[in-house]
């Protein structure tokens, strides 16, 4: 179990790397700009990887239900949303306000696929980390 929460852990780290990376980039140019260029390096560098390893296109590609593959357009609108909160909101405030959303909607796909949840203590796990987000906020 220690390695799959170090690997959580590590790209909890990267995504807010990502995010202060493509906020500054946006304060040069635009959201969609630094959304745009985010994707494009990130499929060449896929790319690579991919000619390396190999395996990029699954041999059932075809059996592959057509509405799976809009993760793509779902992660450009999270990109470019960042690129734009984080210069706005500052790093604590966009991460603990995406934590919330992921929270929630964790727990609906939970609940959707029959997964036990603990309603209530999700509820008060969104509820404290919206609380800790208002303590960020106060002044001195």
């Amino acid at each position: 179990m220690i390695i799959p929460i170090i690997f959580a852990f590590t790209a909890g780290l990267l995504v807010i790397l990502s995010r202060q990376v493509n906020g500054r980039l946006s304060l040069s140019t635009s959201p969609l700009i630094s959304s745009f260029w985010n994707h494009i390096v990130g499929f060449v560098f896929l790319s690579l990887v991919g000619l390396v390893i190999g395996g990029l296109i699954p041999p059932n590609i075809g059996e592959i239900p057509w509405w799976v593959f809009f993760g793509g357009p779902i992660g450009v609108i999270f990109v470019a949303a960042g690129s734009w909160l984080i210069t706005r909101i500052g790093a604590i405030n966009s991460t603990l306000l995406v934590i919330s959303g992921q929270m929630v909607s964790g727990v609906l796909f939970d609940w959707a696929r029959g997964i036990p949840v603990t309603l209530w203590a999700s509820a008060l796990g969104i509820v404290l980390i919206i609380a800790g987000m208002a303590l960020t906020q106060r002044k001195r």
